[in-house]
């Protein structure tokens, strides 16, 4: 869970503003939905992106 918030953090957030916190909630949910679930492997599933298994 930890080098999730690190990813996160260093991919998305920082050096950024965000004008609101709805802007926040669509950056976040773009970033999950299509980018972190998609084709970053995890060592934990054999090192398969979670929409293979």
């Amino acid at each position: 869970m930890e080098s999730f918030f690190h990813s996160l953090k260093a991919e998305l957030i920082r050096g950024r503003v965000f004008c609101s916190a709805t802007e926040l909630r669509y950056a976040l949910a773009g970033y999950i939905n299509n980018y972190d679930n998609r084709t970053r492997l995890h060592s934990g599933i054999g090192y398969h992106p979670p929409y293979r298994i």
